[in-house]
């Protein structure tokens, strides 16, 4: 009846399977089996602790009844007073190592959802913003963090402690020990009938929190434009509404939590209350002595204290169980680009073929119609075309960020498709017109974080740049700390430091894609010439609009509509009135592609 009215207050529930819990969990405390022994033996040790000073007390009760000597008394006295110390210590290191447990468990959670997130296809990055991301794999972990700590100190150890209570109550007294037993199985009961009443609703407040993250990332990264067009109102109210919904979301899920409150207080008053009444009839029975009234409630204590945090943890458990769900959920999205059998690709320049590929990012939408493109190793292809003329989609095909609906791509002779993933990204390098540097050292923004590159062949390539004498002003030269996005840094340093990338990562094949189309003209200087080093012994396809970029081109291919509308050699083409590059050439790159 209880859980009737609750639903109809939430919402039907949402039941997670035992054996997703205990996959998780398992999964993660396999790893660090040395420090589960010890934490398992802790907790061990403070349940023994307990179960032995009401035995203590009830032998001080029943000598002080008998009259023993004082110093027998203050005998009893002091040991109690000593195990009480010693389970306090214990119990006080077993939580700090369960929670080193559970600490470990989140960190490794987060980096199996960081690293599967990091492989899934651009779709799934497509629909999910970066702040919805940082809450599905950091808050979801953080809320897993307590479960697995929680789990294995309050909910593991609590049932340990449970049955020992009650094998010790039936040694003590068949009645006493079935009295506390059935008190106990009723009220586990109640509790795991109440153990998914709000996991929909904490999913739900879980979902909400990544849409309002998603909403402030997403508006933060705007805030220019926001500013400039005076939009803060709006903005404003749009968090507002993420907030609102949210906060119902959750009014709901602590509806239940006070439930299970209430309902944990009335089994704990009804425990103490059974313990007292059966411990009263067996002393006036004859059948005890008032020393082991004083056992049965205090095990009866130890029965309650179990439930009681065990119910406690519900709200913990339901909030685990809708991170369970989402957790599984993300680690259940597979991703369509699949890792080829692991063909690899020759040394040096990379030769590129399109065989009658097609593709579109959704079915009813194609991008790219019937592309044949055929370019030899060591030459530059100009890929030229207005916007949304599939340039970029090219590219990314070239990537295999994803797979051609039809056709075939091939590098080097290969399928790209039977080649890894990691090799085939590792032989083509990019350089775009938008850079990312991070908040690190410039030796952390030069490797990708790889401590494995050589300063000396780090400093080589800065020197083959033209970096030279900027890098001498650096305060801490490789160590020097580089400011978010790239901030301290004109747009001409930081796309050198973007070639400067692709020369260390010395790939076959490199595509420039609209990489100098934000410069100015002194600074695209410097650019031109690392392009000229960066063309040599590579095969390159240039995205550009740009006709001194255009230039060193040995081929040209124009594309319109998805379609290649004309492709040749850049001088015959240029030579000849008739092609649209010579038009193009007569009216200006810039003014006919943009």
């Amino acid at each position: 009846m209880a859980t009737q009215i609750i639903e109809r207050f939430t919402g039907p529930r949402t039941k997670v399977p035992v054996r997703q819990y205990g996959a998780l969990l398992l999964k993660y405390l396999r790893r660090q089996k040395g420090i589960v022994a010890l934490a398992s033996t802790l907790i061990l040790t403070n349940i023994g602790l307990q179960l032995v000073n009401p035995q203590i007390m009830r032998y001080f009760i029943d000598e002080a009844v008998a009259g023993s000597p004082l110093g027998t008394l203050i005998a009893a006295a002091v040991l109690f007073a000593a195990v009480a110390l010693v389970q306090q210590v214990v119990g006080v290191v077993a939580t700090y190592t369960s929670g080193q447990v559970g600490w470990n468990a989140t960190n490794a959670l987060r980096s199996d959802l960081a690293r599967h997130a990091l492989f899934l296809d651009m779709p799934f990055h497509n629909s999910n913003t970066p702040g919805e991301m940082i809450e599905r794999i950091d808050g979801d972990a953080q809320t897993l963090g307590s479960f697995f700590s929680t789990f294995a100190v309050h909910i593991l150890g609590n049932v340990i402690m449970l049955v020992a209570v009650l094998a010790l109550l039936f040694r003590e007294n068949w009645l006493a020990g079935l009295a506390l037993t059935a008190f106990a199985l009723f009220s586990l009961a109640i509790i795991m009938r109440l153990r998914n009443v709000s996991v929909a609703n904490w999913r739900a407040n879980r979902e909400e929190s990544t849409k309002t993250y998603g909403f402030i990332e997403e508006r933060l990264a705007g805030r220019e434009d926001i500013r400039t067009s005076a939009a803060q109102s709006y903005v404003m109210k749009g968090y507002f509404d993420h907030m609102w919904r949210w906060f119902r979301v959750r009014v709901k899920a602590a509806f239940v939590a006070n439930v299970v409150s209430g309902t944990t207080e009335t089994i704990y008053t009804v425990g103490l209350a059974v313990a007292l009444a059966v411990g009263a009839y067996l002393f006036f029975e004859d059948l005890i002595t008032i020393g082991t009234v004083y056992l049965i409630y205090g095990y009866a204590r130890l029965v309650i204290a179990p439930i009681y945090q065990m119910s406690g943890e519900i709200e913990g458990l339901q909030q685990a169980g809708a991170s369970v769900i989402r957790i599984n959920d993300l680690l259940r999205t597979r991703r369509e680009v699949a890792d080829g059998s692991g063909r690899q690709f020759r040394k040096g320049a990379l030769a590129v073929r399109l065989d009658a590929v097609s593709f579109g990012y959704s079915s009813a939408e194609p991008v790219l119609r019937d592309i044949d493109l055929d370019l030899k190793p060591g030459r530059v292809l100009g890929l030229l075309g207005r916007t949304g003329s599939g340039k970029t989609t090219i590219t990314r095909l070239l990537f295999r960020l994803y797979d051609p609906d039809e056709g075939k791509v091939m590098i080097g002779g290969e399928d790209i498709r039977d080649a890894r993933i990691a090799e085939l990204r590792n032989r083509v390098g990019l350089v775009t017109q938008d850079v990312r540097l991070f908040h690190g050292t410039l030796r952390d923004n030069l490797t990708f974080f790889d401590r494995d590159a050589p300063d000396e062949r780090l400093l080589e390539v800065l020197d083959d740049l033209g970096l030279s004498r900027w890098y001498d002003t650096l305060s801490d030269g490789l160590d020097t700390t580089l400011e978010p996005e790239g901030g301290g840094l004109s747009s001409g340093e930081a796309q050198m430091l973007a070639f400067a990338r692709v020369f260390l990562k010395d790939p076959g094949l490199v595509i420039l894609d609209e990489a100098t189309s934000r410069l100015d003209r002194s600074t695209e200087a410097a650019i031109e010439r690392a392009v000229d080093r960066l063309v040599e012994g590579r095969t390159v396809l240039i995205v550009a609009h740009h006709l001194a970029t255009i230039q060193r081109c040995d081929d040209i291919v124009i594309l319109e509509g998805g379609r290649i509308v004309e492709a040749g050699e850049r001088e015959a083409l240029a030579s000849d009135h008739n092609t649209r590059f010579h038009s193009l050439l007569q009216s200006g790159l810039e003014e006919v592609l943009t």
